[in-house]
């Protein structure tokens, strides 16, 4: 073993060396097969950060971490209800195509700067070094804020669809069966704890659970498919690609189709999933970015195969539609198997699916919140921001995550609609964090400025790529917050834009009051000059 370690970093053209007396300050408190390659030293010296958490992910295991995190077909299956009241089975089609074109543009576009910085921080770090030096530590402040509250929600979201799911299943099985709200709230606390205690006892074996989990994911899709196009009744193909449907009676088909692709962009996003694991992922400034468009990409034509096969093999749509499952696609499985078993076991597919979400969900969140406490941006910073050195995780964080998903879910004694509203949450502050950041970077680049130097590079299509990003972004942005149905009442209302905004005053509150003395914005910790 050598006796110094010596970190390299190019600082005005120039290349500045950092020798470190002793290996054990390079690597802080992780053995040294967990510090990663030199290229992973020299980032996190760049970057002004101590390597504690470990190396441990490869480029399949981080592909299989956002594949399974994400679960988009699974996704498209247990969302189905949206597209088919607003859009049908053409504005379901279409408008997937267009959200994948833009899914894609989006993640080239983090994929570039998680090459430039790869952080658990992700998207406020870049936030950070890209925004005008004007804005950068109010804008990199509130970006963070929009991170930690879409991740937080999203393991409550994931949890409750498949503790209700499970409930489905009961109804269909024993119709005796009286459904309680708390019965679904209990079951979304059970599959949290589960997934909790994974990512503490278990954290070492993440990577390689992640790659059977990927297993589970794909032989899965063949298994759900194929007794679908053997035994159910088949549409037509003309009626499946032109018959658009208008069910919550706005005012053209075009308006519709965008209220109904929430389902479309819910199964699509989120693959910066695999940027707030980056300083667990070994050489991630070039594995990062592959990773993400890999996963992307399969998940992608993964989603698209069995939202065809869905629209061909739904039914009626009316009778799938009133369930008393409560999921539409349970009831496909059984109009087509007209099996119980074959249900039953399909179904499991899907749930053992999503709890496997939440567990990668759990990973990720806490990898966030850390990140984000270690930079000074949240209440009890110092307590959040602490990682064992013994277990290499911040279990502090992981544990937020237990008692946020506790509560929030005790939101669904009370009122379903309130909790399915955290859905579109989730949806919507991750869509603003990607709006600021590609902002950001597309700016810089509009400008002329250089940017950092990265191995993972879009080249001189960089800004046509940033471009294209928002342009599929921001109309998104504004119609998820919207509801199903053009006239509303208390149960039809998407509470989604309420609960953002209630989010982003406390933020902008606590930041005037707080925050900005106690934040330490990531760029005034960069050791690098471009």
């Amino acid at each position: 073993m050598p006796d110094s370690v010596e970190l390299t970093t190019t600082k005005g053209g120039n290349n500045i060396s950092t020798v470190f007396a002793d290996e054990g300050i390079a690597k802080g408190h992780v053995a040294q097969k967990y510090i990663g390659t030199m290229a992973d030293q020299r980032d996190m010296q760049a970057l002004g950060k101590e390597q504690v958490l470990r190396r441990n992910f490869r480029f399949i295991s981080i592909v299989a971490f956002g594949c399974t995190l994400i679960a988009s077909w699974e996704v498209v299956l247990t969302m189905m209800s949206s597209p088919l009241v607003d859009g049908g089975t053409a504005g379901f089609i279409w408008g997937f195509i267009v959200v994948s074109v833009g899914v894609l543009l989006l993640f080239a576009s983090l994929a570039e700067m998680a090459s430039m910085a790869p952080t658990a921080g992700g998207q406020y770090h870049w936030v950070s070094e890209f925004a005008p030096r004007k804005y950068q530590k109010f804008l990199s402040y509130i970006t963070g804020w929009l991170c930690a509250t879409g991740w937080e929600c999203a393991i409550v979201s994931i949890a409750f669809l498949a503790g209700t799911i499970i409930q489905g299943l009961v109804i269909l099985n024993y119709p005796d069966y009286v459904s309680k709200r708390w019965h679904g709230t209990l079951i979304t606390i059970a599959i949290t704890l589960f997934s909790v205690l994974f990512n503490t006892f278990l954290a070492k074996k993440l990577p390689l659970v992640e790659a059977f989990i990927l297993i589970l994911h794909v032989a899965g899709f063949f298994i759900v498919i194929i007794p679908l196009w053997v035994l159910a009744p088949i549409k037509d193909a003309k009626t499946v690609f032109t018959e658009f449907t208008n069910g919550g009676d706005w005012n053209s088909n075009g308006t519709a189709t965008m209220v109904g692709l929430i389902t479309a962009i819910t199964a699509m996003i989120g693959y910066d999933c695999t940027v707030h694991m980056s300083e667990e992922v070994r050489d991630a400034s070039t594995t990062l970015p592959k990773a993400i468009m890999a996963a992307c990409s399969l998940n992608g034509v993964l989603a698209f195969v069995v939202m065809v096969t869905l629209c061909f093999t739904l039914g009626n749509v009316d009778e799938v539609l009133d369930s008393a499952t409560g999921y539409p696609f349970i009831q496909v499985f059984f109009n087509a198997t007209k099996s119980y078993a074959a249900t039953n076991a399909m179904t499991a597919i899907i749930t053992m699916s999503l709890i496997a979400s939440v567990i990668t969900e759990v990973a990720t969140a806490s990898r966030q919140l850390w990140s984000f406490a270690r930079d000074g941006g949240v209440p009890l910073a110092s307590v959040f921001g602490y990682v064992n050195p013994n277990w290499n995780i911040p279990l502090n964080a992981v544990l937020v995550s237990l008692v946020l998903t506790m509560l929030l879910s005790l939101i669904n004694i009370g009122s379903t609609v309130a909790l399915d509203a955290l859905i579109t949450l989730t949806v919507g502050a991750l869509l603003n964090s990607y709006i600021v950041t590609v902002s950001c970077v597309a700016w810089k680049r509009i400008r002329g400025e250089p940017l950092p130097p990265h191995r993972w590079s879009l080249g001189r299509w960089g800004l046509w790529v940033n471009l294209g990003a928002l342009a599929f972004l921001i109309p998104e942005f504004v119609f998820v917050m919207f509801p199903l149905y053009s006239t509303v009442d208390p149960q039809t209302m998407n509470w989604s834009s309420l609960m953002y905004g209630g989010m982003l005053i406390f933020s902008i509150i606590y930041y005037a009051l707080y925050g900005r003395k106690t934040y330490v914005p990531p760029v005034a910790l960069v050791k690098r000059e471009i």
